[in-house]
């Protein structure tokens, strides 16, 4: 019983390896956005609470039930030349591929919390057993003003939320979190 593990041997007499490490200049970025979980009671048939926090005016877009090819092939289009830096660009990569999508404009001096949920009329209570073919909430924050984008290195912030239903009771937490640049890059945070 065991693990195979690869090994480097190195004689004692070698001082140090002939390749040199190359150096990566770190940068400093502001990064506009901020989205907390609320305490409280969350579910898929109740809703789940946040708290945006940004610099400058923006949305949050909260889709319900985006699928996860949808929401993985949006993010790789914004790494090969498609930008995904204003609301209607996420409207247009998730709409058709989530069951739900309710929007929220945010100040910049704005602290509230917003409470965003599926209408009950959908008639959605859960999104299936494991694995799963969509996330329950994907929520999106993106600058409001054409000029704020161009005035930031970060242009959106994608935040993938596990919200509790019938299926899958484990309680509300973020999973992924995204920050997305102007010039295609994709960060991601680790929560």
């Amino acid at each position: 019983f065991g693990f195979d593990v690869p090994v480097i041997l190195r004689s004692s007499d070698e001082t140090e390896s002939s390749l040199p490490t190359p150096e990566k200049r770190m940068v400093q970025v502001t990064n506009p956005f901020a989205l907390e979980l609320c305490c409280g009671p969350a579910s898929v048939t109740d809703g789940v609470s946040v708290r945006p926090c940004c610099l400058e005016p923006c949305v949050l877009s909260c889709f319900w039930g985006c699928e996860v090819r949808a929401l993985q092939g949006g993010l790789r289009a914004h790494q090969h030349g498609l930008r995904l830096s204003a609301p209607q660009h996420f409207q247009e990569a998730l709409h058709l591929r989530s069951h739900h999508c309710q929007s929220f404009h945010i100040g910049s001096e704005d602290r509230e919390e917003r409470h965003t949920q599926i209408p009950a009329d959908r008639g959605i209570a859960d999104f299936g057993p494991l694995p799963r073919e969509r996330y329950p909430l994907v929520a999106v924050l993106t600058l409001a003003e054409p000029e704020a984008r161009e005035a930031y290195n970060i242009v959106a912030s994608v935040t993938v939320i596990h919200v509790p239903d019938d299926k899958y009771s484990l309680s509300a937490r973020v999973l992924f979190q995204y920050l997305l640049t102007s010039q295609g890059n994709m960060y991601d945070l680790k929560v």
